[in-house]
């Protein structure tokens, strides 16, 4: 029925209903998130048409998630039984660059590496780079507050926001924020829907603020025998007060997986067991200054061996080392990859802490990550064919949040909390900060339509001990009756 009313006031071309299409967006690329079936896919192309589907869906009661191209790794954008998956990918016009104001406009369907490539042209920059940027859309990275290796100098994608365009629950439409540099007028809405993961309306636009495009960044690599030594240049650096583009950090496991994909030698053969990977794009003789402190630095440190090299060719090469990780991880079986992150004087103590995880469940552990920041990626590898190779990777994520919650972290840096750590949220929360969240959330979206107890239990039912939370009731007097009114 669903899709049949949807067809009627959309068009038969926006709507999929087919039972191949439906599954292949039912889920992103988390694999132990759990997923539902939707009762229809939707691919509106503007505007007015994301307003005509909410509007809809609030008339039949019907749950919509949004979803981009799917690259998340939280179980976010997942499908729940009877949905509508609202799919942004041709919402995808780069509508403005504005090179005067140094600002874009986009929709949300627009790849991350494409936007970047296009300000190019016109001298400008684009900051945030996940890893998938070749893939993932600039909604995607709105919903999820996405980073990226530059995020130690240049901050994540809500530093880059200016103002965005939402459809509301009711399918009116918001307009937040503004062109201008600076601007406080009223509460920062921006910042609230950055990071929501479409729990509180579907972002049609967004208003981006651009960088001069910095000079082809300089690149060092040092290679440590322990990683205590690498954690300890890391916090040597930011104490200096030095501000590279990039400042990456590779544990023994990746290193040896890159190298077998790679077919390369990438410190092994010194004694490295970690490998930091910085750039510098402040160009000329301070990127030339600038890596030569933190060689001094790292070699201070305890490095066995550095390297710094001016060709950007060269740097490409050594970066795709700690890019293609993940994909040499997967020659070992299925992936499960975490972001915590924590303090930096902490990133050592972290993975070691992964490693010892890794010993107790039985599992392969690799950690990269920004060092820069702090943002960790342990990832697990397991046999997806196991029930229970299955159940010790999940065990061996959860210890990794609490283990990132104990050194002072927290459960997600970049990837968000989706529906894989929302149990977790209220830990690192607090009671009080999640019934906030549950209050902004029924303010906005009082029917719970968007994305319904993704990040949160949005009606709060039960605690980690599956036991139920109490509740703050007001009970009213009883009437005459000695009936009570309860919620």
């Amino acid at each position: 029925m669903t899709a049949d009313v949807l067809r009627a006031r959309l068009g038969p071309a926006v709507v999929q209903a087919d039972p191949d299409v439906m599954a292949a967006y039912a889920r992103d690329t988390m694999p132990l998130a759990a997923h539902g079936m939707p009762a229809a896919v939707v691919f509106p192309d503007n505007t007015e048409a994301v307003q005509t589907i909410v509007r809809t869906c609030a008339e039949l009661s019907v749950p919509i998630v949004t979803r981009g191209a799917g690259t998340g790794l939280t179980g976010a954008a997942n499908a729940v039984d009877g949905c509508v998956v609202l799919v942004t990918t041709k919402l995808n016009r780069i509508v403005e660059i504005d090179p005067g104001n140094r600002l874009a406009v986009v929709q949300p369907g627009v790849i991350n590496a494409e936007l970047r490539n296009t300000v190019a042209e016109y001298g400008l920059f684009y900051p945030p780079d996940p890893s998938s940027l070749d893939s993932c859309t600039i909604g995607g990275n709105l919903a999820t507050n996405a980073g990226g290796l530059c995020c130690v100098k240049y901050g994540v994608t809500a530093d880059a926001v200016l103002g965005l365009e939402v459809v509301l629950a009711d399918g009116s439409l918001l307009r937040t924020g503004r062109r201008t540099v600076k601007g406080v007028a009223g509460y920062d809405l921006t910042k609230l829907f950055v990071g929501s993961e479409g729990t509180l309306g579907v972002i049609t636009e967004a208003t981006l603020a651009l960088r001069p495009k910095p000079p082809a960044p300089s690149t060092l690599v040092a290679g440590f025998a322990e990683t205590v030594h690498a954690g300890n240049a890391v916090a040597a650096t930011i104490r200096a007060g030095l501000a590279p583009s990039l400042l990456e950090i590779m544990d023994a496991t990746s290193i040896e997986a890159a190298e077998a994909h790679l077919k390369t030698d990438l410190g092994t053969e010194d004694g490295c067991r970690a490998l930091l990977l910085c750039q510098s794009d402040s160009g000329g003789d301070v990127a030339r200054a600038e890596l030569e402190a933190i060689e001094r630095i790292c070699v201070a440190a305890g490095a066995r061996m550095t390297y710094v090299t001016d060709d950007p060719e060269d740097g490409r090469t050594l970066l795709h080392a700690r890019r293609v990780v993940l994909t040499a991880l997967e020659a070992y079986g299925a992936c499960l990859t975490d972001d915590v992150a924590v303090p930096r004087t902490r990133i050592a103590d972290l993975i070691s802490g992964c490693a010892r995880i890794g010993d107790t469940a039985g599992l392969r552990i690799a950690v990269v990550g920004h060092a820069g920041d702090g943002n960790m990626h342990p990832t697990i590898v397991y046999d997806p064919a196991s029930a229970e190779e299955r159940g010790r990777a999940r065990q061996a994520f959860d210890a990794i949040l609490r283990l990132g919650l104990s050194l002072g972290g927290t459960l997600t840096g970049e990837h968000g909390v989706g529906r894989i750590k929302r149990e977790w949220l209220e830990r690192e929360l607090g009671p009080v900060g999640l019934r906030v969240h549950r209050r902004i959330k029924a303010a906005l979206d009082p029917a719970n339509l968007f994305n319904p107890d993704s990040m949160f239990f949005a009606r709060n039912p039960v605690s980690h001990d599956g036991m139920l939370e109490k509740r703050c009731v007001r009970t009213p007097p009883r009437s005459s009756s000695k009936s009570k009114n309860a919620r």
